[in-house]
């Protein structure tokens, strides 16, 4: 099974560089532009994924996240302010992105997945008491920084906090980025960027044969001509293959996987055909 999915938040790079930059203006225009991007991918491709939406975005962008829900993708939770996340942004971006997808027409709809902007850490609690049935917050790759995680598990198991009862009983379904087997190199969006492309394939599909799923994520702003504007201070590993490449090279992921038989499922469809599956821990 092949997870993908996109962190589709408003764009805020920049300010990490020093730039003064409108995140709900300019950064906007540049997210609303990549996610159009993506969902033409995945619609001519033919496959779902799940788009981890800050409420920032949903609120500035009803048109995207109607065409995201129409065309069949899942919309999980991802904050609310991406350059300043706080801790109640578990409630509240849950509450608010429903706001907008109800509507939008999608008037039972559920928020159901939660990722904490920058991977940064969540409370498992929290997570737990406001139903979330599952939580993308771990990149467990050999990164010196904040995705450092050599201790935590490679693949999806389960967490459950005292009193839960999420999942029949067995908690939140914590679901890792994937990395290759024993030297957990990360596969997440900086790999596509910037990996020879048949040595990211290869590792690609070499950890989904391994681990019997794939797991990761990129955000709509790579999807941006980021070499056409020097003015935003974007390092070379982020402007390496940005924009219209950066969809060629996703187009060309894809086809690997469907070409080797793949499944592509939403991480909701996943968690709930997990849910009796003794082999996740």
């Amino acid at each position: 099974m092949i997870l993908l999915s996109f962190d589709t938040e408003e764009f805020d790079v920049p300010r990490e560089h020093g730039v003064d930059y409108d995140t709900l203006k300019e950064g906007m225009e540049v997210s609303k532009h990549g996610t159009n991007s993506i969902l033409n991918v995945l619609k001519e491709q033919n496959v779902h994924a799940t788009f981890f939406c800050t409420a920032n975005f949903a609120e500035q962008a009803p048109d995207v996240m109607k065409r995201i829900m129409d065309e069949g993708h899942e919309v999980a939770a991802h904050g609310c302010d991406h350059w300043q996340p706080k801790a109640d942004d578990v409630i509240n971006s849950k509450q608010r992105l429903e706001t907008v997808l109800h509507a939008l027409g999608y008037e039972d709809y559920k928020i159901e997945g939660y990722r904490q902007p920058r991977m940064f850490p969540v409370s498992d609690e929290m997570i737990e008491r406001e139903g979330y049935l599952y939580n993308s917050s771990l990149n467990p790759a050999f990164i010196p920084g904040r995705y450092m995680h050599l201790s935590e598990p490679r693949t999806p198991f389960w967490k459950k906090v005292a009193g839960g009862m999420q999942n029949e009983g067995k908690g939140v379904l914590e679901i890792p980025a994937s990395v290759t087997p024993y030297f957990r190199f990360p596969l997440f969006w900086l790999a596509l960027h910037n990996l020879p492309m048949w040595l990211y394939k290869y590792w690609c599909k070499w950890t989904w044969k391994h681990d019997g799923h794939f797991v990761t994520y990129f955000h709509p702003w790579e999807f941006f001509s980021l070499k056409e504007h020097p003015e935003l201070k974007m390092p070379f590993i982020i402007k390496n293959h940005s924009g219209a490449a950066l969809a060629e090279r996703l187009g060309e992921l894809i086809e690997m996987f469907k070409d080797e038989g793949a499944h592509f499922i939403t991480y909701r469809e996943y968690t709930t055909s997990n849910v009796n599956n003794s082999q996740i821990q």
